[in-house]
């Protein structure tokens, strides 16, 4: 497959496997065709520096692709059109990028010795960057459940980070005072128990984040689900189920 015309530096399969992307330090993003190895399209231009590292989203809908010009940028996988502005905060090389399983997120790794985590929609950064190299950051990957991110660096060794750690939920701000009876707390699993650790509930892992309130529950609007609120003035739990079922 030739095409680039310079040193191809990442490539990668689409979800499908029915595409091939391939960044290069001739500026250029290229799309293949899996299985005859033809070129799809003009190269895919944009950045003004090499193109380090490319990754598709799980939908296969985008191509993501980090740059020696300090920027991410993120492009429709079928036309090869830009989407949105580039993603700026790094302030050296980009080397590795990769999306979360779910495509909410994407996650970067620089020779700034930092990883950023970036809204996929928006392109806003997400918290502060993630920081404990004491060396250029060569590589990312993100776990499978998308609870974690792994790097690897020029320092020679592997951090493993959560993606978004949980904040403690304080009992003080675990009971409404309107429902002094329901007391809940939520493990360590996202699992929400009652006062007598009776199971209610479970939160998924990337809604923890300022998990507060179980009478009015709310979801904070970092999580891909925004705001969500739960009420729970007429909710009855345990044998109480009973109270709501209308035999007729």
């Amino acid at each position: 497959m030739k095409g680039h015309t310079s040193f191809v530096l990442s490539i990668a399969y689409s979800p499908n496997g029915r595409r091939i992307i391939s960044g290069s330090s001739d500026k250029t993003i290229r799309i293949w065709d899996a299985e005859n190895g033809a070129a799809i399209g003009n190269p895919v231009k944009g950045h003004t520096g090499n193109v380090n590292c490319v990754a598709y989203s799980p939908d296969g809908e985008y191509i993501v692709s980090g740059s020696d010009d300090r920027t991410i940028r993120i492009w429709d996988a079928e036309t090869g059109a830009g989407v949105g502005k580039p993603l700026e905060g790094h302030t050296d090389w980009i080397r590795s990028v990769v999306y979360s399983p779910s495509g909410q997120y994407i996650i970067s790794a620089s020779h700034d010795r930092t990883i950023r985590v970036w809204d996929a929609k928006t392109g806003a950064a997400i918290g502060k960057p993630l920081m404990a190299h004491a060396n250029l950051v060569m590589s990312i990957a993100c776990s499978p459940e998308g609870k974690h991110i792994v790097s690897g660096s020029a320092d020679t060794t592997i951090h493993v980070w959560d993606l978004f750690p949980r904040l403690p939920i304080q009992p003080s701000l675990s009971c409404d005072q309107a429902h002094a009876d329901f007391c809940a707390q939520q493990d360590a699993n996202g699992w929400v128990r009652d006062s007598k650790h009776g199971l209610l509930y479970w939160v998924p892992p990337d809604c923890h984040t300022g998990l507060h309130s179980p009478a009015v529950l709310t979801i904070p609007p970092t999580s891909h689900t925004r705001s969500v609120i739960l009420d729970f003035d007429e909710f009855v739990f345990g044998t109480s189920w009973t109270q709501v079922f209308n035999s007729t």
